[in-house]
């Protein structure tokens, strides 16, 4: 006689991730009524918080999952805060103009995935990196920009400090799960499976049927649709915009610090992540250049002894990403 094999049940979700995202909706409520309770400073850091959030999980959604490592993504952030620059002059409502610079830059993104996704490896990398140069400088020859000097947003004025301030906030609370929603959609539908098998093995997946081109196109497009968001909220509330700054390769090096220490390729490890980095920032920030050189450490530590991040050291999965293994016998694998 042979043993029968025990009784397996494959779950997408468990007891821990239902807990987990009634936690998350309670967070993001507690966020929603922050300024009933919170004073102006709190409620600028916030909205800080959130665009670390959604610039971590779009090159953690475009790195992570999709195996396209980037370090030029800095063309989207600064784009979206140029575009929102260039939709209020035409007569758009500012927080009309940040939205509409997302869809913008979205847009954009496609027509350079053309090119850009025939790129492999460190091939695509660099040529993200060199792509955002060359939109820096494009950027720095409008008349309007009038080179690094910049422009301010001025329609902001038409509002008094206090909206300003809560609708800022509020657009990047709205922006941040909008784009977590999308992503997660995403990574629960068969696209999303198809993205992370070609992450794994781009010949495999294709041999399976898989649009690699395709699939690696959708990835793209909505990281550039989150940074870009990221890039229009951050002008909206700095109010100015100077090319240099919001050009510069340190929102990709922010942005690949917080997935690395987070954990790449987890949907919980972009959000610790990106929380860290805001706390690190938050309390360490006025030290000067031994901030860098702390952040620059950190990265080093956790590439040595954690590669899989935080959450990954931690291990758990408080998210319906993913699957589990349930035997007979009840024990989870």
């Amino acid at each position: 006689m042979t043993a029968s094999a025990p009784d397996m049940r494959v779950d997408r979700s468990t007891k821990a991730t239902r807990i987990g995202l009634w936690a998350m909706l309670a967070v993001a409520l507690l966020l929603a009524v922050a300024p009933w309770y919170a004073g102006a400073g709190v409620i600028n850091r916030l909205t800080a918080l959130c665009v670390y959030v959604l610039l971590a999980a779009m090159w953690n959604a475009l790195a992570g999952y999709g195996g396209l490592v980037s370090i030029g993504q800095q063309m989207f952030f600064g784009l979206g805060a140029y575009a929102t620059i260039r939709l209020s002059e035409a007569g758009v409502d500012p927080f009309v103009a940040v939205a509409l610079a997302g869809l913008a830059v979205a847009l954009l993104s496609w027509p350079v995935s053309l090119v850009m996704l025939r790129l492999r490896g460190g091939e695509f990398a660099i040529g993200m990196w060199v792509l955002a140069s060359v939109s820096h400088l494009l950027v720095n020859l409008d008349p309007l920009i009038q080179g690094e000097t910049g422009r301010s947003l001025v329609a902001l004025n038409a509002y008094d400090t206090e909206t300003r301030r809560l609708m800022v906030f509020w657009m990047a609370l709205l922006a941040m799960l909008l784009v977590l929603g999308l992503l997660a959609a995403l990574l629960r539908s068969r696209l999303g499976l198809a993205i992370q098998a070609i992450r794994d093995n781009e010949e495999a997946a294709g041999s399976l049927g898989v649009d690699a081109f395709r699939t690696k196109q959708v990835i793209f497009v909505l990281s550039a649709f989150g940074i870009g968001l990221a890039g229009a909220i951050w002008l909206a509330s700095a109010t100015s915009f100077q090319p240099k700054t919001y050009f510069s390769v340190q929102w990709t090096a922010y942005m690949i610090f917080m997935v690395l220490v987070g954990g790449i390729g987890r949907f919980e490890g972009a959000i610790l992540g990106a929380c860290l980095f805001f706390l690190i920032e938050t309390w360490f920030a006025a030290t000067g250049v031994w901030y860098l050189i702390g952040l620059g450490a950190t990265a080093m530590v956790f590439s040595l002894y954690l590669p899989k991040g935080a959450w990954g050291a931690i291990g758990l999965r408080l998210l319906p990403f993913g699957y589990s293994v349930t035997q007979g016998n009840g024990d989870r694998t």
